[in-house]
């Protein structure tokens, strides 16, 4: 990934410092900013392949900055924050990031994460056709499930015929759910296929990331057994 462009919007400048040294000795390229002000003007300049935003910034925080790229790009979004708190975490995932780690990070795992985000998003766009979902075929690589319409070769979605913008990892999500609709898909299940985590990871990115595709594809299309995990409605 020695191309790959990751903007990196943090305000303390020891860690913004040496977290780019460390990036960049990984073959990253890293353009830094100091606040979320500059965060966004250098994400609309320099146009990264990845923005890895601290959630406490000045000028504009990284929630607002993550909403705001959000509104102008799929490109993938990790947050950091020195904190390990829900509302922190929460509010993060909900603004449209993909994934997020905690300060005081080992280096290695930030890496291990970037590149676990950058995977997903290549496989999103790159997924091959052939799920066998059982949820009635629309037409080569497309499936129907009521009043959804995935198109597993082009990567579209349709909902009543409108189409519905999803990130890649929440395209990711529903085509494991679409892989296998009526069947029970654990958290950890999920965490393992949607986010490449073959360690222990948050469940919480599991349940935001399914409320935020139930938002856009229907509450009732993503059941909740409780106790087991998710299954989509056929």
């Amino acid at each position: 990934m020695a191309d790959t462009h990751v903007l990196f919007v943090e305000d303390d400048d020891v860690i913004r410092e040496a977290t780019q040294l460390s990036l960049e000795r990984n073959g990253f390229t890293v353009t830094a900013a100091a606040d979320g002000l500059d965060g966004l003007a250098a994400f609309r300049s320099r146009h990264p392949d990845i923005a890895l935003l601290d959630v406490m910034l000045p000028g504009l925080d990284g929630v607002s900055l993550c909403r705001r790229i959000r509104e102008e790009s799929l490109v993938p979004v990790i947050m950091v924050s020195a904190r390990a708190d829900s509302i922190d975490v929460v509010l993060g995932l909900e603004a449209g990031a993909d994934d997020y780690v905690t300060k005081p990070f080992d280096s290695t795992v930030l890496v291990a994460r970037i590149r676990a985000v950058l995977r997903r998003f290549d496989h999103a766009a790159t997924a091959s056709a052939g799920q066998d979902g059982g949820g009635g075929a629309a037409g080569p690589g497309t499936l129907r499930f009521g009043d959804l319409e995935i198109d597993t070769e082009g990567m579209e979605v349709r909902r009543d015929g409108a189409p519905v913008l999803l990130t890649p990892t929440e395209m990711r999500l529903l085509l494991e759910f679409s892989a296998a609709p009526g069947t029970v898909l654990s958290r950890d299940r999920l965490l393992e296929r949607v986010w490449d985590y073959d360690w222990g990871g948050d469940t919480r990115v599991v349940d935001v990331h399914v409320q935020r595709l139930r938002g856009k594809i229907g509450q009732r299309r993503i059941e909740t057994v409780r106790g087991f995990g998710y299954k989509l409605r056929g």
